[in-house]
C-alpha cells in the first residue's frame, strides 16, 4: 500500500487531535498522486477532499481496509504496526514548525527506505510545500 502523510519540520502530524495545517492545492496533488487507485482515509479527513473527484473511501479502520494497490491518506494515526504492508510513503512537508503531539512513527530516512523523488510546489496557503517519495 502507498501511504501519504503531511509533516512539519519536527515530524509532527497533529496537535490536540487536529491537523496542524491544510492546503487545497496539496489535496489536489494527493488525488493526482493516487492516480486512480482507491484513496482511503479516516472520516475526519473527508472534508478536505469534498470538492475533488476520485475513488475516495473513508472508514474508521481505513488502514485495515486498504488493499495492496490502494493509497491511504493519514493525518493522525500511528502507522508503525502497518509497516510491513506499506511499500511507498509520500511525505508532504509544510516546511514550518507547528505544535504537535502526534508524530510520524516510520523512519523513512533509514533502511529499508530510499528516497526516489523530491520536489517542491507552491500551495494555496503555503509558499513552499516539499513532496518526497520513499520506497522500500
Amino acid at each position: 500500500m502507498k501511504l501519504i502523510v503531511c509533516l512539519d519540520d519536527k515530524g509532527g502530524m497533529a496537535f490536540n487531535r487536529r491537523r496542524q495545517s491544510r492546503d487545497r492545492l496539496l489535496c489536489e496533488d494527493v488525488v493526482r498522486t493516487a492516480g486512480g487507485a482507491t484513496l482511503w482515509m479516516h472520516p475526519y479527513s473527508v472534508p478536505l477532499f469534498e470538492s475533488l473527484t476520485g475513488d475516495i473511501k473513508a472508514c474508521e479502520d481505513y488502514l485495515d481496509a486498504a488493499g495492496k494497490q490502494d493509497v491511504c491518506f493519514c493525518e493522525r494515526e500511528t502507522v508503525g504496526a502497518y509497516a510491513a504492508r506499506i511499500d511507498t510513503v509520500v511525505v508532504y512537508r509544510w516546511n514550518r514548525r507547528y505544535p504537535g503531539d502526534v508524530f510520524f512513527d516510520l523512519d523513512v530516512g533509514a533502511a529499508p527506505w530510499r528516497c526516489v523523488e523530491i520536489g517542491e510546489f507552491v500551495g494555496s496557503s503555503h509558499e513552499k510545500i516539499t513532496k518526497e517519495v520513499y520506497v522500500k
